[in-house]
Parts: structure tokens; sequence; C-alpha cells
């Protein structure tokens, strides 16, 4: 992986030693709240519910054990002893004090982390296929490209004080596991009929108060011209974007009011622009950053011992069977570790956790980890030799959950437990789904299902592209919550369809599973999966059996 310069060392020291200075003044006085909140938000410090909560950039979602070691240290000496991973990719502590938090940033700055970008309008921490590098449907790791992203966005002085925040996610493989369709810039890494590499670009994609899958404006943008097509995507925006209004300041606002074939129009006027002046130093500085990627020294042994134990081992077998991904080397597999165990916090993981998965990276995986944006963690190159090894200490950490890609698998944003902007609670509803559906032993009758909880209109917890997604409202006071269906994150996007009327906070359980018994009645067979039934029926039954009779004195 990459491995940062003196420059972004002595760049991130004197961060730190900035925002140490800003925080004393703050403390005795010197700064109000609102002198200090753009300097705070600058350096990933928000203000909660009940504390501060400090956001860590993952860069496209990938640690070495030194990183995550350090991470569990954070945890246990300055925060409650946990951190939460979260859809970007990052990490976040919920419990600092605002005098500990320069030490913080030091402890980070110690193995080249930081909480720059990680709020305020700028270009937000870049995401990345969590599988890159190692999926078996790979094109090109993406992460050199995001790397390079991260250089070119970071402090750039033209795009600091955007209209509002700017996100942007690449993905190098046919299964999108990056839902770029999402973004402000989605980028997917493709070959033309020549065999040239480049990319699709969809831009304004979003979710939020407003849901809009991005438009592709390039089917196919030359590997060479990716920093200048950015900067002029960016350069179009902070021209037109709304800055009376942060409602409709992001860019999927602004293709709606320019228009579609206007904004291609004026990203590629301004491109026109911009390549003459890229002289080719990105190239070099991308040539160099492709070098870090380089795949590990792949081990070439027998598998045999992985096939016995799989066949003997039932436990093992039914982890292999959800946890493990197909790796480009036969010999290996990708190991997503579920930090979803039944009626735990979707996305926490303990100190302790944090060193158990440090200690597996380092001794059986290449000393590669990696965050999903679903709240997991990755071991991307695992040999099948040391699965039942890994297994076995992950049980031991209370880790070892079979459930990636079931219903408890479930994301879910922080909601009204920690967020001030929280209209709802998620927690508790994804924590009381899990249970439930573990209680009726119907998850692997169900199968793949991707459930997806905000507990606020600013969709978090990207409840749009679930295959059921959940929105927590407050009506007049009360909890209400709003059900789609049918929506995706994948490369088959879709904003989910509402059902009807709302739920009570106690009701929601019971109303998705009313949902999912519909759908055991009228899928074709146990391989059609729920979204495959949705697209195939339609709406209609399910709100029959969300609505019809006793179902319908539930809804609000």
């Amino acid at each position: 992986m990459y491995d940062y310069s003196e420059f972004d060392e002595s760049f991130v020291r004197e961060r730190v030693a900035q925002f140490s200075q800003q925080v004393e003044r703050r403390l005795d006085g010197s700064l109000s709240e609102d002198e200090f909140r753009p300097l705070r938000l600058m350096n990933g410090l928000y203000l909660q519910l009940h504390a501060y909560m400090l956001r860590v950039a993952i860069p496209y979602g990938t640690l070495s054990p030194a990183k995550m070691r350090q991470l569990a240290y954070i945890a246990e000496t300055w925060d409650k002893g946990y951190g939460h991973f979260t859809t970007r990719q990052n990490i976040q502590y919920n419990w600092p004090k605002l005098t500990d938090v320069p030490a913080m940033l030091g402890a980070l700055a110690d193995v080249g982390m930081h909480a720059i970008q990680t709020s305020g309008n700028c270009v937000r921490n870049v995401t990345a296929d969590h599988f890159a590098g190692a999926a078996a449907d790979e094109i090109a790791d993406p992460r050199p490209w995001a790397e390079l992203l991260r250089q070119w966005s970071t402090d750039h002085p033209e795009f600091q004080f955007l209209p509002r925040k700017f996100k942007i996610a690449i993905t190098g493989a046919e299964q999108d596991r990056a839902v770029i369709a999402a973004h402000d810039i989605g980028l997917q890494v493709v070959k033309n009929a020549a065999g040239e590499t480049g990319f699709r670009v969809l831009v304004g994609g979003g979710l939020g108060r407003t849901p809009l899958l991005g438009l592709t404006v390039r089917e196919f943008l030359p590997e060479p011209d990716l920093l200048p097509y950015v900067e002029a995507v960016l350069s179009v925006y902070n021209t037109l974007g709304r800055r009376d209004n942060k409602y409709k300041a992001r860019v999927k606002i602004t293709i709606r009011e320019v228009g579609e074939d206007a904004l291609r129009g004026m990203i590629e006027a301004r491109f026109a622009e911009l390549r003459p002046l890229f002289g080719g130093a990105d190239q070099a500085l991308l040539a160099e950053i492709k070098e870090a990627f380089a795949p590990p020294a792949f081990r070439n042994a027998p598998v045999d011992g992985y096939d016995a134990f799989y066949k003997a081992d039932p436990s093992f077998r039914a982890w292999a069977d959800t946890n493990l991904t197909a790796h480009k080397n036969a010999q290996y597999a990708i190991v997503t570790i579920s930090l979803k165990a039944h009626g735990e916090t979707p996305g926490d993981a303990t100190g302790a956790q944090m060193r158990v998965m440090a200690d597996l990276a380092e001794r059986y995986g290449h000393g590669d980890l990696r965050v999903s944006h679903e709240q997991n963690i990755i071991l991307p190159h695992v040999h099948k030799s040391d699965l039942p090894a890994v297994h076995a200490a992950l049980v031991q950490a209370g880790l070892g959950t079979a459930n990636v890609g079931l219903l408890s698998d479930i994301i879910a944003c922080p909601g009204m437990d920690y967020c001030a902007l929280a209209t709802a609670r998620s927690i508790p509803v994804a924590q009381e789904l899990a249970i439930r559906f573990k209680e009726l032993d119907l998850e692997h009758e169900i199968g793949p299902l991707k459930i997806k909880i905000s507990g606020c209109i600013n969709a978090c917890g990207h409840h749009h592209v679930g295959h059921i997604g959940i929105l927590g409202l407050d009506r007049a006071g009360v909890e209400n919550y709003q059900l789609t269906l049918g929506g995706s994150g994948a490369e088959d996007a879709a904003i989910g369809d509402k059902t009807g009327p709302g739920f009570a906070y106690d009701q929601v359980v019971p109303a998705v599973e009313r949902i999912l018994r519909a759908y055991l009645e009228l899928r074709d067979g146990p391989g059609e999966t729920f979204l495959a039934a949705f697209r195939r029926v339609g709406m209609e039954p399910f709100k029959a059996a969300l609505y019809d009779g006793e179902g319908a004195k539930d809804a609000a």
C-alpha cells in the first residue's frame, strides 16, 4: 500500500500543531463556538448530541496492521474502548474530550493518519471497492487512481470551500461494490475496443432529501485524462453550485437546474481549457503510486486441508459460504469479517477486536486490511489453507458471525443515539431486526438481502439503495419509519420505492417480517432473490401484505 512521504508527514504534523493551538484558544475563551466550528470541522471534529465526535480518514478504506492497532490504542486511551466504522470507509470516535483531541490527532500522525477533509464543503474521503486488488472480476486495482485523487484534492486551494461537500467513489471491477451511482463523481475502470484502460464517468449522484442516480457524462475517458476531467467537473460545480440554500447546493441539483446537455457541454469546455495545462507530472506521480500497490507475494501451497475442513466442520462451512469471496488467485480467498453480530451495533469494533484483526492480517493476510462501505472489515488476501485458523480466531474474538450479505448484515447510521441531526433511532431497529430473524431462523432461507437504515433524511445509512430501506422521521414528536423497497447500490443501481404510510417504532420489525413472509410466498423458487422477486411482481403484493387487514392497523 501507499507509504506517506516526508511531505505528507510534515503537512499532517503542521495541521496537528495548528489545531492544537485552536483548541487552546477555544478552551481559554479566545474563540467562541461559532468561531471554532469551521476550524474543528476542517479537522474532522463534530459536536454531537452528547459529546464531540472525531471522524478519522481511511483513504479508500485501506489499512495496515500498524494503523489498525493505533486505532485500537486511540479507542482505549481517549474514547470508550471502541470505534465505529462508517459508510465512507472511515472510523468515528463518539466520545472524545476536546482537551484530548490534539493528542488523538498526534497519535494518528504517528502512523500516517489524520482527520483532514472528513468534514466541510470540500472533497471528502475518496472511497473504493473494498475488494480492490483481489477481486476475481477486477479489470484493474482502482486504488492508485484513488490515491492520486486524494493527493490532488487534499488542501486544494480552489476546492476547499465548495458550495457543499463532494464525494468521489471508484471501482475497478464489473460488479459495483462502491455505490458509484450515488456519488457526486462515480468512476468505473473500463476497457475500450482497443483494450485501452479508461473510465466510465458518472456525475451528480447522491442520496439525502433528493435521491438521484449519477448521470453518465463519459462512457470512456482515457486514463491520462482523469485528473483534468475531474478538475473540470469540480470547477464547473464550484462556479454554478448554489450557495444560498444548502439543501439545493449539491451537484445533483445543479444538473437539474442547468440541464444535462448544458452541464455536459460546460464540463467538456472546461476540460478542453484544463487538459493542456497537465504536462505529464500527474502521470509520473501515478506511475510511482502504482508501484506501491503491486500485488503481494502470493504463496503457492496446497489447499487440500481447506477442502477437507469445509466438508467436516458445519460451523466453518456456514461461515465460508457467506463470508468468503472468490479471489483472482484460486489458492486464495477474500475474507469479510462481519461487524454485525446479532444484537450488536453495526460497524462497531472494540479495541481488542481491532488488534485481533490486525494480528490476523499480519500473520495470514499479507499485512492488508480494508474497511467496506457496508461497515465490515476485509482481509483481501488469505490463503485457503489458513482459513480454518482465521475462522477460529475470529470466533474467539466475537467476530465470527456468518451473515455477510444476509438480513442481519445491516447498514445503519448512528441515528438519535449519537447524531445531533437525527430525527429517529436507527441502531436499535437494526439490533431488533437481527435478533428477531435469528429467533425465526429465517436468514438463510430468505437469502441475499440488503437492509439499510437511516435516522434522518440525510440518508447516511443509504436507505434509498437498500433492497429494504428504512427511514426514521419525526412526526409531531413521535418516531415514524418510512419503508422503501427495490433499491440497489450495485451495478443495477436503483432508488427504492416508498411502500406507503410509515410505521411506529415498535411496528417496524413486524412490518419487515410481513414483507419477507410475502416474499417467501411470492418468489419463483429458492433461487430468486428478494430484489429479483420485487422487480418481477412489483410493489402491489408487498403493499397488500403490509397494509391489508391487521397490518393496516400498524401503519401511521
